[in-house]
């Protein structure tokens, strides 16, 4: 299926590896143009290195933090004509609710939450000139079935539906659409690290944890196995392109079954 996107301009923040290097490297398969952002530009420039070897597509770079004014507003300058915003940076880590200060909770929010509502900001006016654009907000299962190790983390993929919610009803009647996209548990770097860790510390092997993780942890998983960052990138690549038109408003699960709701 061809997905029209050749040419199209794209930003993935947070795609220097997990699930925003596989977005990244489905939408440069498909023709777009990407712009491949994380705070290292040793790391942006070995993806960058990367995705134009395995896709052969045009993929540019930008290293920064997102979660910050100065940095988001320096890329919008760079790059003001992004008809494609993927908002996937984020951060996650197990703690205690009682012992999750309000730091923590400062910093989840401008990193989850406040870094794709300023790009988002940032770039609607060209889209609204355009007629046309897609913003998309990688979220999770955990926006809804808030987990109990994580509260604050939970809360700001909560945060981002809202977000994307509103802003489709700001852009109601036009070309643009704005949606959530929900993975469940994906094996991702940071998880993929955090099972090897665990099963290192406890003599078993990383199979044996992931069984056991969607045992006890995630029982009401359907597929009772970690999803693929590909997985969740091509369900993200339709609704970045021109046929995913009157998909809009949306939260769009690619949660392995987690969420038990028939809707």
């Amino acid at each position: 299926m061809d997905l029209q996107l050749k040419g199209k301009l794209a930003l993935v923040s947070g795609s220097t590896a997990g699930i925003g290097l596989a977005i990244a490297s489905t939408l440069a398969q498909e023709g777009a143009r990407v712009i491949v952002n994380g705070r290292k530009q040793e790391a942006v420039d070995e993806a960058v290195a990367q995705l134009k070897s395995s896709t052969g597509g045009d993929v540019l770079g930008f290293a920064g933090d997102l979660s910050k004014a100065e940095v988001a507003n320096e890329l919008a300058r760079r790059y003001p004509d992004v008809e494609i915003l993927v908002n996937n940076l984020g951060i996650f880590e197990p703690k205690l609710f009682e012992e999750i200060p309000d730091e923590d909770w400062q910093r989840f929010f401008d990193v989850n939450v406040l870094s794709g509502v300023r790009l988002a900001r940032l770039f609607l006016p060209s889209m609204k000139r355009a007629n046309w654009g897609r913003i998309i907000f990688i979220s999770s299962e955990s926006g809804l079935q808030i987990p109990v190790e994580m509260v604050h983390y939970g809360v700001t993929k909560t945060a981002q539906i809202a977000v994307a919610r509103g802003i489709a009803e700001s852009v109601a009647g036009t070309g643009i659409t704005v949606n959530t996209v929900l993975p469940g548990p994906t094996k991702s770097r940071g998880v993929g690290d955090f099972v090897d860790g665990l099963a290192k510390a406890n003599g078993k092997t990383s199979a044996q944890v992931e069984k056991e993780f969607f045992e006890h942890v995630r029982p009401t998983s359907l597929i009772k196995r970690f999803a693929s960052t590909e997985e969740v990138a091509s369900l993200v690549a339709y609704v970045a392109s021109p046929l995913a038109s009157a998909t809009t408003g949306a939260a769009l699960r690619v949660d392995g079954g987690v969420v038990k709701s028939a809707f």
